[in-house]
């Protein structure tokens, strides 16, 4: 006669884990210090930013080992009642090709999802709520999963199969997996908001973009069509004048496919890793001064290591500065300057041109993405400017601490 399906609360219960200081002295379980030490490397690997599908599988595959388990598993269900994410350990690639599809919500897993409770069976095809397997998939009989938490409801389950030798999944099994449950919820989160993040980041290159196109680009390509209009009307009347129209409009279309190159080849930053902060903001200087026909020198001393924020954001900010005082400033030459001061990095971009009021509100958002920009990584902006004189622009940003 089978085994039979048991509650999950209430028997088998396996000793309670041990203190700290009780496996320090040597009293408590061995377990119980490779459980630490599998907790402290998935916490290391969530802080580090290693993907998310990374964790998952260390997730999985600690689950797995530590309750003895011949197969385990992690999903995160979508909103199509299937999986964003299915991760398995102790089933080898080939063999999950053979089983085909990921599975859907129904079964004993859907139970996990609905219910937000543990589950444990001694035999999962005894259960009423079973459904069944693919024929490729391994035959299953001992299971124990637990849910995933996040936001107050239920956002995926970890799942083990097949206990090695007698008795079963125990309480302390199922505690493991809910303390691996807790830090794959933490994963999960972190992924949500690096996503969402992502799209911020997105939405603000959208706006520099329109800016950019707006200002480099949509009032030349409106002057084009004004002469071109222009021109059509003269030529019966006026040949000569009508041709010098023309010629202007090559002119100005020419300027403005240049503009525009300039701002697609601007669009996404150069690896900052590979040319270094002072060799992008010099690549950027050469491309964007050829494009507008004047002059932008950089000097750079030597700087200390940043990280890959900070490095942006001055990288960025640089961009905006140069890109604003070609534009607007109508200066012939525009200095960059890059420098090490009192454990910060300050970029400096000036111009001798018209000038302007910082207090007086623009219409661009320039100067406030620059500010944002700033404050995300706790750096300093000060504009010095004031109509008909130069402008220097100053961004210190802190070098962190080791």
């Amino acid at each position: 006669m089978g085994k039979q399906a048991r509650p999950f609360a209430g028997r088998d219960a396996g000793p309670a884990w041990p203190s700290r200081a009780d496996a320090q002295d040597g009293q408590g379980d061995p377990c119980h210090d490779e459980i630490f030490e599998r907790i402290s490397q998935v916490v290391l690997a969530v802080a580090s930013q290693l993907s998310v599908r990374d964790v998952l599988q260390m997730i999985v595959r600690s689950v797995r080992s530590l309750v003895g388990a011949k197969y385990a598993a992690l999903g995160v269900p979508d909103e199509r009642d299937a999986f964003a994410e299915f991760v398995v350990d102790g089933i080898s690639a080939r063999h999950q090709a053979e089983i085909g599809p990921l599975p859907r919500q129904h079964g004993m897993l859907g139970v996990i999802l609905r219910e937000g409770q543990p589950l444990r069976l001694d035999d999962i095809r005894a259960d009423p709520r079973f459904w069944g397997w693919p024929d490729a998939h391994p035959e299953l009989t001992d299971v124990l999963g637990v849910p995933i938490r996040g936001g107050g409801k239920v956002i995926g389950f970890i799942f083990a199969a097949c206990k090695g030798g007698p008795g079963g999944f125990t309480d302390r099994d199922e505690q493991t997996l809910s303390l691996f449950a807790a830090h794959a919820a933490i994963a999960l989160t972190n992924a949500r908001l690096y996503e969402r993040g992502r799209e911020l980041s997105v939405l603000e290159e959208r706006a520099r973009l329109a800016r950019d196109l707006h200002d480099a680009v949509s009032q030349k390509l409106f002057s084009v069509r004004a002469k071109a209009r222009a021109a059509a009307m003269l030529v019966p009347r006026d040949p000569t004048r009508a041709a010098t129209e023309i010629d202007s409009v090559a002119a100005l279309a020419g300027e403005a496919h240049a503009e525009l190159r300039a701002v697609i080849d601007g669009l996404a930053p150069p690896d900052l890793a590979a040319s270094g902060l002072a060799g992008s903001v010099r690549g950027y200087a050469l491309l964007v001064g050829r494009t507008y026909g004047k002059t932008v020198r950089v000097e750079a001393g030597e700087l200390p290591q940043l990280d890959g924020p900070r490095e942006t954001v001055l990288y960025r900010v640089a961009q905006e500065a140069v890109s604003n005082a070609l534009r607007h400033s109508g200066s012939q030459e525009v200095r960059v300057r890059l420098s090490a001061r009192q454990r910060a990095v300050v970029l400096q971009v000036s111009d001798n041109g018209a000038g302007f009021d910082p207090e007086v509100p623009r219409g661009g958002v320039g100067l406030s993405s620059m500010r944002e920009r700033a404050d995300s990584v706790g750096g300093t902006l000060t504009i010095r400017s004031s109509p008909g004189g130069p402008t220097t622009i100053r961004l210190s940003v802190p070098v962190p601490r080791r």
